[in-house]
């Protein structure tokens, strides 16, 4: 396993820039075939490797003398126990508070499978397990890694950002079927990047888009059309690091895809190509005028409680169980448990948000679990379309969540999503609202 750190240096004349940043990047490549993510069904073990996957940091210092680190991953997501431990760690040993940590995931899907991420998706053989388990102790190591070293890294650095167009995201929810043509169409097309540099030196490339990156389901390990983007900016800036985030692409793909278990060679071109198109987004934006990024960084935390609807009663999820095979009926045997457990399934979900807001002119608004694109578009609008980033896919991954329009709409994203997460139901009409009131209460703390 690789660890790649980047010391962000200016020469002696800039030395009183205000911003002090340190990029690193930690190779997270099984060493061996494991379990991979991502998708239902039969357990996929790994066959080959494509290209390697990463952990990649990037720890800002203001002028205030406070630390923010923001790390993302070419993997499908983190659990709540995973975040527990990566950020307990920070904490404990760089004094990184749980608001200034951002932890973003790609939703990569050809990643291996970690903890309990997903742990409904899948049945696993006593020796998946260990292999799954060893991974994740592995994963786990490279989080402290990556962020001790870009904080040790530290240096004088100057931030900027602009945003760009790619064509790559198509709304799925119209893809299903001639039933769904109707359904709204709405994307988020934005490529929004923040370049850091040291004097005239590119040295870390922040870059987001909002789509699932599904372009590939093989058995190989690969960062899909994220990952080839990040290596082909990677190739055309030697030196820097490229930092791919998720942002609101619940429900979106990257379309056409190509399918079928003989077809790999083919899906693997589309996805490099899918790759190009975005990584052209960003060095476009990289090749014309930025706008100058001042701090400090003044750092939000808050959780909201999101409702649930009633869920199936205990006497129904019985008379069905026995007609249930693979996830359907492992989704039953937990609500059975936590009905004689708990009393009944839980009928909320804590839902953590956070805001960075960059000076008084940005805000990094980073949501949590799989965020349809109607969030990107009704936050930028309300704060600022050209000084406003969104991303969901922070901390757990929880579920699907849909927007008002989309919970009324239905469907996988709106409502029978919710059960392969272990949620009894879908949520209530105020999932919308509720969210929408933490992250203006967040606008406001960091005002």
């Amino acid at each position: 396993m690789k660890l790649i750190c980047l010391a962000l240096l200016l020469p002696p004349f800039s030395l009183s820039a205000a911003w002090q940043a340190g990029a690193a990047k930690a190779d997270i490549t099984p060493p061996e075939p494991v379990p991979l993510a991502g998708y239902g069904g039969k357990t996929r073990m790994s066959q080959r490797v494509e290209h390697p996957i990463w952990l990649k940091a990037l720890a800002l210092k203001d002028d205030s003398g406070a630390t923010s680190v923001l790390v993302t991953a070419d993997l499908v997501g983190l659990s709540d126990k995973m975040i527990t431990i990566i950020a307990k760690a920070a904490q404990e040993k760089h004094g990184i508070p749980r608001e200034r940590l951002i932890l973003n995931t790609s939703h990569n899907h050809s990643c291996p499978v970690t903890e309990d991420v997903l742990w409904l998706y899948y049945e696993f053989t006593p020796e998946e397990t260990a292999v799954k388990d060893r991974y994740t102790a592995r994963v786990y190591a490279k989080y402290e890694e990556v962020i001790g070293a870009a904080i040790a890294n530290l240096a004088p650095a100057e931030l900027a950002f602009e945003q760009g167009l790619a064509g790559v995201a198509v709304n799925r929810r119209r893809s299903r079927g001639p039933e769904s043509r109707a359904l709204g169409g709405q994307v988020d097309q934005d490529v929004p990047v923040i370049t850091v540099k040291s004097g005239s030196d590119l040295k870390a490339i922040l870059f987001g888009y909002s789509c699932h990156t599904t372009a590939l389901g093989g058995l190989s390990i690969n960062g899909d059309y994220a990952g080839f983007a990040q290596l082909e900016l990677e190739k055309s800036f030697p030196g820097s690091i490229a930092m791919f985030v998720q942002n609101c692409g619940g429900d979106a793909n990257p379309l056409p895809r190509i399918r079928g278990k003989d077809k790999d060679m083919e899906a693997t071109e589309l996805a490099r190509m899918y790759g190009s198109v975005l990584a052209e987004g960003v060095r476009q934006v990289v090749a014309g005028k930025m706008n100058p990024l001042s701090g400090p960084i003044h750092a939000a935390m808050g959780e909201t409680k999101l409702l649930l609807q009633p869920g199936i009663p205990l006497e129904e999820l019985k008379q069905r169980l026995p007609n249930l095979t693979g996830m359907p009926r492992r989704e039953f045997e937990h609500f059975i448990r936590q009905y004689e457990t708990l009393g009944s399934p839980p009928d909320r979900i804590q839902y953590p948000v956070q805001v960075w807001r960059f000076g008084a002119d940005f805000q990094f608004i980073a949501l949590t679990g799989e965020t349809v694109v109607d969030y990107s578009l009704k936050f930028k609008a309300a704060y600022g379309w050209n000084s406003t980033w969104v991303c969901g896919y922070n901390n757990d991954l929880t579920s699907y969540i849909p927007s008002l329009r989309v919970l009324k709409e239905g469907g996988y994203e709106g409502a029978t999503g919710m059960f392969e997460y272990g949620h009894r139901a879908p949520y209530t009409e105020t999932v919308e609202e509720l969210i929408t009131t933490k992250v203006q209460d967040l606008m406001q703390q960091t005002k």
